[in-house]
């Protein structure tokens, strides 16, 4: 064996966009940082390449493409100051008018005509620009299809009637999908039923980044649990291994990748839960036998190990103490004896009748 066959080929590790290991989302976080170890080199075409690929640094999330598309204060005034001056030119149009009643039959001087055209356009503008902001909800304003800031204040508010505006919803939500169809580690068909709690922390993004932010979430949690629960089993049949009953592990896990994936449009996520994992009806009936043969076959090794400790210390008391004194032969005897005893006393299965 050469000594290129004798070096350990370096395990590559799939790595979450995000910069998370995709081996490590059920481990819990250690409490203090392992120490690296060095680098393993391999060879590929005769040349010697650096670390493995758990060591590569994890890429970087674009941000949006318009550097400038993140959300900030919107121009708006309080609406009583509006109701005040549109008030206040109504007088001025009133004003005007009745200045001009003694005239009826001589020409307006032009200053007049500009004073009545004047307090009308003030008057139109500060009543046309009124509206009501709701508690949990946003403006979202542009002009000329470039974004102006957003607006978050509740109450009267007067925002400008010549930019576009648009309510989004800010407020803490949540969103109950349908059964996801999933696979696990095994291959074994899943139906998945995932809580998430979310809400939209940045207006400009979610509304303007993408087309409807929430198609966008639903997608995004039907791809994170995929990705997630087919890291696991859904149940160990062998062994005491991590599998998708740890409602825990499975939520942090699904929470942490489904953040990551709806930061940059502007959503939060604050808490993505399966409140069911089940077996497909293709599979049900078959998982089914195969979880009550491992529960009767722990069931046996459980009794099972009992008896033998019962035993063992029925014989040792015995002989330990002096009341009998036993040959190979008559040890076995008595074992086997006892054996059989304790094990129906116990309630294990009957053996089956032999013919």
């Amino acid at each position: 064996m050469t000594e290129l066959q004798k070096r350990p080929l370096p395990v590559r590790v799939r790595r979450h966009p995000d910069g998370i290991p995709m081996n490590d989302l059920f481990r819990p976080a250690p409490s203090r940082p392992a120490p690296t170890p060095p680098p393993t080199p391999r060879r590929t075409g005769g040349e010697t390449t650096g670390s493995p690929a758990a060591s590569v640094p994890p890429p970087h999330r674009p941000a949006p493409d318009e550097p400038d598309l993140t959300e900030r204060p919107g121009p708006a005034l309080s609406g009583w100051v509006a109701v005040v001056t549109g008030l206040t030119a109504l007088a001025g149009v009133a004003s005007v008018l009745w200045r001009l009643r003694p005239l009826r039959t001589a020409e307006p001087a032009p200053w007049q005509w500009a004073a009545l055209a004047g307090c009308v356009v003030v008057a139109v503008v500060s009543f046309g620009g009124l509206t009501r902001g709701r508690t949990g909800s946003a403006w979202v304003l542009s002009l000329f299809g470039r974004y102006r800031g957003s607006v978050r204040r509740t109450g009267l508010v007067w925002i400008s009637p010549f930019v576009l505006r648009r309510r989004i919803d800010v407020r803490l939500r949540h969103w109950r999908g349908e059964p996801i169809a999933v696979v696990d580690a095994e291959g074994s068909a899943l139906r998945v039923v995932v809580l998430v709690v979310w809400s939209v922390r940045d207006t400009a993004r979610a509304l303007l980044t993408v087309d409807d932010h929430l198609g966008y979430l639903r997608e995004q949690v039907e791809a994170a649990t995929a990705r997630v629960l087919s890291q696991l089993p859904a149940d160990a049949f062998r062994g005491g291994a991590p599998t998708l009953r740890d409602a825990e592990a499975v939520g942090d896990a699904l929470t942490r990748m489904l953040a990551a994936e709806c930061r940059p449009v502007g959503i939060a996520v604050f808490s993505a839960q399966p409140t069911r994992i089940e077996y497909a009806p293709e599979v049900a009936a078959a998982m089914r036998r195969r979880q009550i043969a491992v529960l009767d076959a722990k069931h046996r090794d459980s009794v099972l190990t009992g008896v033998i400790d019962a035993v063992d210390d029925t014989v040792t008391r015995l002989t330990t103490r002096g009341l009998v004194e036993l040959d190979d032969f008559e040890r076995q005897a008595l074992v086997k004896d006892l054996t059989v005893a304790f094990y129906t006393r116990s309630g294990g299965p009957a053996a089956p009748d032999e013919e």
